[in-house]
């Protein structure tokens, strides 16, 4: 069965983070926890390798994760509801790609998301970068800001995190992408007069790819942009950062 289609972005982010996952855990059968898992293109290819678990709030998304996971024949805990409505924690991977901007206190959450560690374990989040890029689409899509790396770095730092670090990707073509999708949101004026809430469940399911045939086009069609991309980590519209537990914690 092949695995759930990724959107173009996806695939750009999914090039930086895989690599930063494998060396965090180069074995199978680490404890992963994915906050805001969508539709579970990414928890499929997680829950692959490792012990894995995804929360999401949206159930029209959670659903489709769920399907995808089945067909795929991967064990995998989702949850639908907020992060409180698991009570664990000690793991050795949290994520949360594009998440973070759709959280009005941004530094609790990430304290929140810490906790979830085992000492030593690694929070690897994605987000848009450069507040200054903050369009129709971002507005469009319940998003309450934008970072720049040092940002970024100060805040994960600020949760207690040690060996910060942080990488910018989609570079030239998250540029594109992003001309694009601003326009495409400019035309539904509407959509900005929903509740912050109800755009952010949207965002999830917005410009989904379905179908296999859909997900190998996005996928040659981005390899020479993945591959350019590895030579401008410090250019781009998005943002991975990561740092870990202290293991003292």
């Amino acid at each position: 069965m092949p695995l759930p289609p990724l959107t173009p972005y996806a695939r750009l982010r999914w090039d930086v983070a895989s690599r930063l996952i494998a060396r965090a855990l180069p074995g199978p059968g680490a404890r992963v926890l994915e906050i805001g898992c969508g539709q579970g293109a990414v928890g499929v290819r997680l829950a692959q390798r490792h012990r894995y678990t995804g929360v999401e709030l949206d159930g029209a998304s959670l659903a489709v994760a769920r399907e995808r996971a089945a067909a795929a024949g991967v064990d995998a805990t989702l949850v639908h509801g907020p992060l409180a409505s698991i009570d664990d924690a000690g793991f050795d991977l949290v994520c949360a790609f594009e998440v973070i901007e759709h959280i009005d206190d941004d530094a609790a959450a990430l304290a929140e998301w810490a906790a979830r560690l085992r000492p030593g374990g690694l929070l690897l989040i994605s987000t848009p970068a450069w507040p200054s890029r903050f369009g129709a689409m971002d507005e469009a899509v319940g998003h309450y800001r934008r970072y720049e790396p040092g940002t970024m770095a100060v805040l994960l730092g600020g949760a207690g995190l040690t060996d910060v670090g942080t990488r910018l990707y989609g570079m030239p073509l998250g540029y594109a992408l992003e001309v694009v999708r601003n326009r495409i949101a400019a035309t539904r004026s509407d959509v900005r007069e929903d509740a912050v809430a109800d755009r952010t469940a949207r965002s999830g399911r917005l410009f989904q790819p379905s179908t296999a045939l859909q997900g190998a086009v996005i996928a040659a069609g981005t390899w020479p942009f993945r591959m350019t991309q590895r030579a401008f980590p410090r250019r781009g519209t998005g943002l991975v950062a990561w740092g870990r537990a202290p293991l003292g914690a």
